[in-house]
């Protein structure tokens, strides 16, 4: 499994002619086709179903849209608890039905022959978009309201949790074999305070979700966040391309599996080169019980379609037993 890895396929873009963004994510048969597409190219051993993290701000009440030179809009920014009030935090999954429909879909045509996951940001990293009002260079807004208002940014986070659990119960419904927690901005939370903004937040998800349903929690997130990462308790730790691998094995348990991290650029250059970086990657955790190969955060859409296909080569051919 790739993370985004429709985007650089020529049939997705040709969709994109005739759909925007949120039409795909919100129709289910236009979903099912994304999320369907690299399965068929390549033959993953899961589907990560289509859509955007950003489908629960816009559930309450805090719409989105994308930028034309990238990035996204929010309607409004939140700025303070009066403005979270004005949100509406119940019947969430009632409004986010299209992804249930979806999933099922989904589902059905993978025949029980391939693994499905779902997916939703960490009520740190949403709650960044939302106070923000989008995307930024440096999300710093959320932290001047945790210096301001503790109590209130709390109080939100909270609530996004409560959501969150949810929203990941509805897609556990539909049918999904796991789900994954992206905290994409980890990174913007203090070493020292990314516990109290983030993972005890994700560790409140975790333990209130099925254990029979496996998690992945991802964090964008420097070397020094790890150990935080590894105490909300989920079973596998998904790490981004900037931190070294060698050190995240010395860090994180063997009781815990671990997916990443390789550099989604490393897939740019020519079907060699990127041959070359993940067998390194491989070489690097070989032995590793638990591990899950992956990319260290999204697929870029200008990644040539036959330096994916060299990826799953190098990996479904590299002789662990050696």
């Amino acid at each position: 499994m790739m993370r985004q890895a429709g985007r650089a396929l020529p049939e997705y873009r040709a969709l994109r002619e005739k759909h925007s963004f949120l039409q795909l994510v919100q129709t289910p048969d236009l979903a099912t086709e994304v999320t369907l597409q690299p399965i068929r190219r390549f033959g993953f051993d899961a589907a990560i179903l289509f859509s955007d993290i950003l489908v629960i701000p816009e559930a309450v009440g805090q719409s989105y849209q994308f930028r034309d030179g990238g990035g996204v809009n929010m309607a409004f920014p939140i700025q303070s608890s009066k403005d979270t009030a004005k949100l509406c935090w119940e019947g969430v999954p009632d409004r986010l039905q299209y992804v249930a429909k979806a999933l099922r879909l989904i589902k059905k045509e993978l025949h029980g022959q391939t693994a499905l996951i779902g997916f939703g940001g960490s009520p740190w990293t949403l709650a960044n978009f939302m106070v923000e009002g989008g995307s930024s260079r440096a999300f710093t807004q959320a932290l001047a309201w945790h210096q301001a208002d503790p109590a209130g940014l709390e109080q939100f986070l909270d609530q996004l949790a409560g959501v969150l659990i949810e929203y990941f119960k509805m897609q556990i419904e539909a049918g999904v074999d796991a789900l994954q927690i992206f905290d994409s901005l980890g990174y913007c939370a203090p070493v020292e305070q990314y516990e109290q903004l983030s993972t005890r937040w994700i560790a409140k998800i975790v333990h209130a979700l099925p254990k029979t349903t496996p998690i992945i929690v991802f964090g964008r997130a420097p070397q020094t966040h790890l150990t935080s990462l590894i105490a909300t308790s989920s079973p596998v730790i998904g790490i981004d391309h900037t931190v070294n691998i060698r050190e995240a094995l010395a860090v994180i348990p063997p009781s815990v599996a671990m997916q990443g991290n390789l550099d989604p650029s490393a897939l740019l250059g020519t079907a060699e080169t990127a041959r070359a970086s993940a067998n390194r990657l491989l070489e690097a955790v070989h032995g590793r019980e638990g591990y899950l190969f992956n990319l260290g955060h999204g697929l870029l859409p200008a990644t040539p379609v036959e330096n994916i296909a060299a990826v799953v080569d190098c990996v479904r051919n590299y002789r662990w037993g050696k």
